[in-house]
């Protein structure tokens, strides 16, 4: 930002059509001080604000300096690094305004929490579109979802690893059909092991492909988001797409394609090396799980678990983390995650998931 802070030497200035006004006085910095934000009169203020200034009570909840509207203008007062953290904030949202993106309650929550250090633009994270589909747009929607964006841009091969709900998979499937529409790749093959169905298939009801659709099912509703309902048959049908558990990769080689593995924790060590050496020339792999939702039998090592250990350093693979500030499903998935990890934290090693 530029200028100094209120009650010291600044000029006022304009960052983006924004005008910042401050007192030009040459005194030293206070305890406290005001930042005055003009938002640009082309911007509705509900759409900043809020309806029913819904957006405005987060702010004043968030942010540790003090909020007055008056008008078009925004006042943050209170400690200078705090007027600094509330006018970034602001900044940011007027930014995705202003790109035709509609400001939700869990965007304003994210853009405070990830203007807080991170030295990133939120708006450029949050304005990142990955694929649109019947008026729906996919985009990451946190800082740990944009690298993991970007590794699966840079990198052949990428394990997505973190709790349930931080879109490990639904931004893999996303990227994959991106590729796919832009012709990177001939086709996609999304894979997880139905670890639950085992030594047990053959008590099931039903065909071999009514046995397993149930562990498959996720990636199916996850497909129907992101292409027309009635494409996917085809696509299907065609082998464009393909869907199958992961003891249908053994001795096959997998060229010019987009790889998922989802629930890879479920893998024993043996089965990640399977699936790892079916990669073919012009392909893509993403390896997706969460290590604290291990459902092997007793003794079995998760593949999920030692990977990292064993490929670390490797070229052109990447490990991305995400965690329970990642979650973005409803925001009181992220808390239970985060207070889960908080009491295994507190067991003694026996007791913790291998």
């Amino acid at each position: 930002m530029d200028g100094v802070w209120g009650e010291r030497s600044a000029l006022p200035g304009t960052i983006g059509g924004i005008r910042f006004e401050e007192d030009p006085l040459n005194q030293p910095a206070p305890a406290t001080a005001e930042r005055r934000v003009v938002i640009p009169v082309s911007i509705n203020m509900v759409s900043v604000l809020g309806p029913r200034d819904e957006f405005l009570r987060i702010l004043e909840r968030e942010l540790a300096a003090e909020v007055h509207v008056r008008g078009n203008e925004i006042t943050f007062t209170g400690r200078p690094e705090d007027v600094t953290h509330a006018a970034e904030v602001l900044t940011e949202l007027i930014t995705i305004v202003r790109t035709g993106q509609g400001l939700e309650v869990d965007t304003v929550e994210r853009v405070v929490g990830m203007v807080a250090g991170t030295g990133v633009s939120a708006a450029e994270i949050m304005t990142a579109n990955i694929l649109s589909n019947r008026g729906k747009t996919i985009r990451p929607k946190t800082l740990n979802q944009k690298r993991y964006v970007d590794a699966i841009d840079a990198h052949t091969v990428v394990f997505g690893i973190g709790p349930a709900g931080t879109g490990k998979t639904y931004l893999a499937m996303a990227k994959a059909v991106q590729a796919l529409q832009a012709k990177q790749v001939n086709r996609i093959i999304l894979t997880r092991p139905a670890i639950e169905a085992g030594e047990r298939l053959g008590f099931l009801p039903g065909t071999l492909n009514d046995k397993i659709d149930p562990y498959l099912r996720p990636l199916y509703d996850a497909l129907h988001d992101m292409i027309d309902p009635e494409s996917v048959p085809k696509l299907l049908t065609s082998g464009t797409i393909e869907v199958a558990p992961l003891a249908y990769m053994r001795g096959r080689t997998l060229n010019d394609a987009f790889i998922i593995l989802d629930e890879a924790q479920n893998t024993s060590t043996e089965q990640m090396k399977m699936f790892l050496t079916r990669l073919g020339f012009g392909s893509k792999v993403v390896v997706t799980g969460d290590v604290t939702q291990i459902d092997l039998p007793g003794g079995v090592r998760s593949g999920l678990m030692v990977v990292e250990g064993i490929l670390d350093g490797v070229e052109d693979i990447a490990f991305c983390r995400l965690t329970s500030h990642d979650v973005v499903r409803h925001k009181l998935v992220g808390r239970i995650v985060a207070a889960y990890d908080r009491f295994e934290a507190t067991l003694p090693p026996v007791r913790k998931k291998r």
